[in-house]
């Protein structure tokens, strides 16, 4: 008899346990493509032994709706209507899960690979339709039972929650590989734990640069400079900081120059000053003795005027090194409207209209209207597509390859197109030039 028995995630269970468990769960579930049980009864039996063997709650109604089985949701369609659904099982704050079972469909194959892209679509879409109140959950789950099950994960919880869900959390899980998951991990990555809300990288990166970052301003106001003077040499810096990361400049070329022996701390500010100069031209860059491109706009203007590379002592050289040192691709760009906005003295702030305007706030205005309708249009352009490779594959089936090969050859036109509609998109940025609402 196969032991059903719950496992804790917290358990004191040998591996042996575990992975007998998860071994005996994965062979009953193996040949559930087989059978012809519906799809809901598939999903939810599936859902409530998974939780079992993970030792967590099962979903169950209340009148709070926050962990259940067919979740009803309102859809608001453009003109105002509304329509009803259900998300196959739904936990606030933790996941949409959205299950399919694709028993007529091989594996791998390129109807299979669609099939799941559109059941990803719809989970967003359940996503969408969730209360403001409610917030956004981070997990979208998407399962063929027996086969596969995708994560995909946004974690800014923003509001309005119309962000997509584009970011694999982990790779699919195989159904082969599930006997090497320890029940525990697996708990926190399928978003019932709350470890399965940990932010990304890119907020544990921003927070600790952040933190060097009011350190080094602090010190270098203490050693008698302007606080806007920091402000905009610090800007300057990080700018630098981030296109060496982004291979604007060349890759660990801002970083050897500040650490470049002996006497840095007299000469730093003199190899600063030419190398933003030669920044604001374009072409040889005698600080980094190689070409530079030309960043335009007015950061780097400005270059023999007062103020404009600061003289820094050996402690906030390191202090600025640590700093450089981190991945910058994953920094939040706020850093540099908060710096901006410091950097300017308050009338001139208000002349421009330059106070910064926070993610969130930016997030409300440019999703709903720069963001989303791209977003609906490249999701249509994927239906199209897909659509259009599987008539490519019907027709290779049938021995008219030529035909075949003309589907193919109006699938790629079809991406192509939105690419092309995609690089001629403009948005006016309406922040007077201070920068606080590109996105």
């Amino acid at each position: 008899m196969v032991d059903t028995t719950p496992l804790r995630a917290d358990s004191s269970a040998s591996d042996h346990a575990t992975t007998e468990q998860a071994a005996a769960f994965i062979q009953r579930w193996a040949d559930v493509q087989l059978t012809d049980a519906t799809e809901l009864s598939v999903s939810q039996t599936f859902v409530i032994e998974l939780c079992d063997l993970l030792g967590v709650l099962r979903p169950l109604a209340n009148a709070a709706q926050d962990y259940q089985f067919e979740r009803p949701i309102t859809f608001i369609n453009s003109d105002g209507s509304t329509q009803p659904g259900r998300i196959d099982c739904y936990k606030k704050g933790a996941f949409v899960w959205e299950s399919k079972k694709l028993r007529s469909l091989r594996v791998g194959s390129k109807r299979f690979d669609s099939a799941l892209i559109e059941a990803h679509g719809q989970a967003q879409s359940y996503a969408r339709a969730l209360a403001v109140s409610e917030g956004r959950p981070p997990f979208l789950i998407v399962a063929d039972v027996g086969n596969v099950i995708e994560l995909y994960a946004e974690f800014s919880k923003a509001v309005p929650p119309t962000r997509l869900f584009l970011t694999r959390a982990t790779t699919a899980f195989a159904w082969p590989t599930w006997p090497c998951l320890r029940c525990a991990s697996a708990c926190a990555r399928f978003g019932w734990t709350p470890k399965a809300s940990t932010p990304p990288a890119s907020a544990r990166v921003t927070r600790e640069v952040a933190a060097h970052l009011a350190t080094l301003a602090t010190a270098m106001e203490r050693s008698g400079h302007r606080a806007d003077h920091v402000a905009a040499d610090l800007t300057r810096c990080l700018f630098s900081m981030f296109a060496e990361d982004v291979e604007l400049l060349p890759k660990g070329s801002f970083l050897g120059l500040l650490q470049n022996p002996p006497r840095r701390a007299r000469h730093l500010a003199q190899m600063l000053r030419a190398l933003w100069m030669d920044m604001d031209r374009g072409g040889f860059s005698s600080a980094l003795a190689q070409q530079v491109l030309r960043f335009n706009g007015k950061l780097f203007k400005h270059g023999t005027s007062d103020g404009y590379s600061l003289l820094l002592n050996a402690e906030q050289i390191d202090l600025l090194i640590t700093a450089a040192k981190s991945n910058w691709r994953e920094v939040e760009p706020a850093i540099f409207g908060t710096l901006l906005e410091r950097a300017l003295a308050p009338t001139e702030r208000h002349a421009l209209g330059a106070h910064y305007t926070p993610r969130a706030y930016v997030e409300r205005l440019v999703l709903p209207t720069v963001i989303e309708p791209l977003r609906t249009d490249w999701a249509n352009t994927q239906a199209a597509t897909l659509l259009l490779v599987a008539e490519s594959d019907q027709l290779h089936g049938k021995g008219n390859s030529k035909a075949a090969e003309s589907k193919l050859a109006e699938a790629v036109a079809t991406v192509r197109q939105f690419l092309h509609q995609l690089c001629n998109t403009r948005v006016l940025d309406p922040a007077c030039g201070s920068g606080n609402f590109c996105m």
